[in-house]
């Protein structure tokens, strides 16, 4: 699943193709992704002006000027920037048609991505209203973390992947913070000491920076909104090494499973 920074790459991608571009057309191949794409922007959409293109959380927000698409890449999904007589593939489910001649292309095999529409202030809208701090920024700190950490029997990684505590802390990049941190990732988010998630936070910002730096993280169904791959996981220390040395004290890397999602550590530099 493309995460945070996968998704902070393709927004700043796609933006300047598309801010300022006014609308021509929208088409919908197949409207049944996670959630049915509303059929009204078909008309609400056309001659409009792109006025800005956010991320928030893993959802980029395309906003013109009678409102805002919210949209998800799921678990395989992509954004390409293309001409519009580009021929369409079998999975490229939704086009933004813009008056220059090119076109904002979703792709999407596994239909669990989505195309939504707001008219109202986006912030405000159910699948965003709820949602934690981003963690590169100043609301994302250590008092905060610490304090809604307390009395929290629930393990450190999956903690600090939910969403309504901090967002985009994704499974590869929770793994490489706490390795980062010192931190094993079945201690109780409760018992981690205030110390530690001083580490953690700074490691939290500092994978999550990398990452977006060097282009989001190659998986298997992502690429840019270019067509390049990622690179960051060149730098990856422990996700997906499970048996390979640690990079700092040569011990194996472990796996295990939590929360229904891998997890890799080293038992000497991670307590």
């Amino acid at each position: 699943m493309p995460e945070l920074p996968e998704v902070e790459t393709t927004c700043n991608g796609i933006t300047p193709h598309l801010l300022n571009k006014t609308i021509a057309r929208v088409i919908i191949r197949q409207s049944k992704l996670r959630w049915p794409i509303p059929a009204a922007i078909k008309k609400s959409l056309i001659d409009k002006k792109i006025i800005s293109i956010k991320r928030r959380a893993k959802y980029i927000l395309i906003e013109a000027e009678n409102g805002t698409l919210i949209l998800h890449l799921g678990m395989s999904g992509s954004l390409r920037i293309v001409k519009a007589d580009t021929a369409h593939d079998k999975h490229d489910h939704f086009d933004l048609v813009l008056k220059d001649g090119n076109c904002l292309r979703l792709h999407d095999p596994r239909r669990f991505g989505a195309v939504l529409w707001t008219t109202k202030p986006v912030s405000e809208h159910k699948l965003l209203s709820k949602l934690g701090p981003e963690p590169l920024t100043d609301d994302f700190n250590t008092e905060l973390l610490y304090k809604l950490s307390r009395k929290r029997s629930v393990n450190i990684k999956q903690f600090i992947m939910n969403a309504h505590i901090v967002v985009g802390v994704g499974n590869i990049y929770a793994s490489e913070a706490l390795f980062l941190a010192g931190i094993h990732p079945r201690k109780a988010a409760g018992k981690v000491s205030l110390a530690a998630y001083k580490k953690l936070v700074d490691s939290i910002k500092q994978v999550l920076s990398a990452a977006i730096k060097q282009g989001g993280t190659t998986l298997k169904d992502f690429t840019q909104s270019d067509g390049k791959p990622g690179y960051f996981q060149q730098q990856l220390n422990v996700y997906a090494k499970k048996g390979e040395p640690c990079p700092a004290c040569k011990k194996a890397i472990r796996h295990c499973v939590l929360g229904q999602r891998a997890t890799y550590y080293c038992t000497q530099c991670q307590k």
